[in-house]
């Protein structure tokens, strides 16, 4: 069997009062005395040394330690999932875990990117410090009442939508067996002695869950017109004024968010016309936002949180 020891194990017995009792390997040992008056005097005789191994009690418990869904988005690549493991047996023990991002009454699942080991003990995935997790090659082994903390990592379709919840689990099985509570491994023990199926049946699992954040965006496009004459007259020598509202909704932000706008036919563009929250911006590709190409204008809004707006305005004069 190989797996990982992990630092701070104390495989040997000593004094600490373990939860699931006396280490497996120890030998409860008993002797019975008797005395007797022999007449010359009171004799005392001993039995023989009755001896019990202690036999290994297999028993895991596995828990999510997130606070909650963990928030992820669309695309987004090695999502983290935190889970416990505590081995509750007598002694120590190896555990093999077993991921499953396919659990029903979700609304999707993602694609495992791999199993990791918190080798710095700090709670907290490490790329490049943690160790991945193989199975069968560094199942971790736990002493009585140690745990280790297991980082599940998974990657997100691109088509999920905002509030998409995915449920992703994680199985710890004891190496030496599993099955019914009181299911005996003869000599499977610590020290030689049975190994014995515990409570949890020697296995246990866990769910976290993944909530998808997406923001997304619509734009509402109006026009406004004022002729020459002081009307509203859609007539040649008008300035139309047109206004793009962009809404960000969902949660989350959108990143990188850019408006652009062609210039209409049988219309030219009103120079130094384009403007971005009523503050106007220039029409050369420069520092600020703005940009006139020659036939459309842009607008780079950047980052965008959701339940906020972005205003653009810009001219074009009817030919």
């Amino acid at each position: 069997m190989s797996a990982i020891a992990l630092s701070g194990a104390a495989l040997l017995p000593c004094q600490t009062a373990w939860a699931a009792g006396t280490l497996a390997g120890t030998n409860i040992e008993n002797i019975a005395t008797a005395s007797y008056d022999a007449g010359s005097g009171t004799i005392d005789i001993q039995s023989n040394t009755a001896i019990i191994l202690v036999d290994e009690l297999l028993d895991v418990t596995v828990a999510s330690t997130d606070a909650g869904d963990v928030p992820t988005t669309p695309g987004a690549t090695n999502s983290v999932l935190t889970y416990r493991i505590t081995n509750n047996g007598n002694g120590p023990e190896a555990f093999r875990l077993t991921p499953n991002v396919a659990n029903s009454g979700d609304d999707f699942d993602p694609a495992l990117a791999q199993v990791v080991i918190d080798t710095n003990n700090n709670g907290v995935y490490d790329p490049g410090v943690d160790t991945i997790y193989v199975a069968g090659t560094n199942d971790p082994l736990l002493a009585p009442d140690q745990s280790v903390t297991v980082f599940v990592l998974t990657n997100i379709p691109g088509s999920q939508a905002n509030g998409d919840r995915a449920n992703v689990s994680l199985l710890a099985s004891a190496v030496t067996g599993t099955g019914a509570p009181g299911t005996t491994f003869a000599g499977a023990g610590e020290g030689g002695g049975d190994a014995v199926v515990g409570a949890s049946g020697a296995d246990s699992e866990a769910s976290g869950f993944l909530r998808v954040d997406a923001a997304s965006v619509t734009l509402a496009k109006s026009a406004t017109v004022a002729d020459p004459f002081g009307g509203t007259n859609a007539v040649p020598g008008a300035t139309i004024t047109y206004t793009i509202l962009a809404t960000v909704s969902g949660a989350g932000s959108l990143n990188n968010l850019v408006i652009n706008d062609p210039i209409p036919v049988g219309t030219t563009y009103v120079a130094g016309s384009i403007a971005l929250q009523a503050a106007s911006l220039t029409d050369a590709a420069d520092a600020d936002a703005g940009n006139f190409n020659g036939t459309r204008v842009s607008a780079q809004l950047g980052s965008v949180p959701a339940g906020e707006t972005r205003t653009v305005t810009f001219q074009t004069i009817i030919q």
